[in-house]
């Protein structure tokens, strides 16, 4: 661990959900001085207010990593606390204002998730938040933030978007998205995170055909701490327990995980969904090597 008198370096990945946030989240948590803190955004109302599962199993409150993170930045987790970001995360931390992100409220806000960061005990942190108005907040507020913006093919996307899928923290469905607003959604945030400074650009696909090879790719851009991959043999990475906040299943996964591309869509995808999102996505989608009318 650092001094945590340093601010560690952030890597804040974003994208639309269900691109593979999650993944490339957990396998640079496996990388030498990196913790992953899942989506930090979430963390108010999913963990201090609701007491959602860490990733390690444990309810947020009662879980060791969290409680000291919370003590060390605001001096222990509060309802009120919540409340207040919640507050300006709706008055700040908004799509439609990333063209003018300046508000009265950026810089407390900016700096409640600094200590977030800086409490973690890390040299470097991810948070896999996602969403470009957040990268936005915290590119303006100054805090030390790197983005990678994680893209997957829009039609694979929607076709997730449109699965039932239950919420391992309670059982409940998980939001389901129909092809039109995924695709507009897809657009959108992408679109964003292109207009920010020194984005480093990562497909799924990539990913998942070749884990090593991206993975040493991005941490040596991202000026990582060398270590290589052990983690990794071939299309397998093995997963050690993780202390992340909100995400999709598999921030719960422990042990080998075979990484399989997902081309479910091809077949799982209706032709007219399929067509509707290839045009609503065009030619961002193409911009990005997904030509392929399959």
């Amino acid at each position: 661990m650092n001094d945590r008198t340093s601010p560690p370096q952030v890597i804040f990945l974003g994208g639309l959900g269900r691109s593979g946030t999650t993944l490339l989240e957990r396998l640079l948590g496996e990388l030498p001085g990196v913790v992953a803190l899942g989506e930090v955004v979430h963390l108010w109302a999913r963990g201090v207010l609701a007491g959602e599962p860490c990733g390690c199993g444990e309810p947020f409150p009662a879980c060791p990593f969290w409680r000291s993170v919370g003590e060390r930045a605001f001096g222990g987790w509060s309802g009120p606390l919540a409340e207040r970001m919640l507050h300006l995360r709706h008055r700040v931390d908004r799509t439609r204002r990333i063209v003018r992100i300046g508000h009265p409220d950026l810089a407390e806000y900016g700096r409640a998730y600094e200590r977030i960061y800086r409490a973690a005990g890390a040299r470097v942190v991810v948070d896999s938040s996602k969403h470009a108005s957040l990268a936005y907040c915290l590119v303006a507020a100054g805090v030390d933030v790197r983005v990678v913006q994680v893209i997957r093919d829009p039609r694979a996307v929607a076709h997730s978007w449109g699965r039932s899928v239950a919420r391992p923290e309670d059982g409940r469905p998980m939001a389901r998205w129909g092809a039109a607003r995924t695709a507009l959604h897809w657009t959108a945030q992408n679109l964003a995170l292109e207009l920010l400074p020194g984005v480093t650009r990562v497909r799924y696909e990539d990913l998942v055909r070749d884990p090593a090879a991206t993975l040493s790719w991005l941490a040596a851009r991202l000026g990582l701490p060398a270590g290589g991959t052990p983690f990794l043999t071939g299309g397998t990475a093995r997963l050690s327990p993780a202390h992340t906040v909100s995400g999709n299943p598999m921030r719960f996964t422990v042990g080998a995980v075979e990484l399989r591309r997902d081309d479910s869509w091809t077949g799982g995808l209706a032709s007219r969904d399929r067509r509707l999102v290839g045009a609503l996505t065009w030619p961002l989608r193409a911009a990005y090597g997904y030509r392929s009318a399959a």
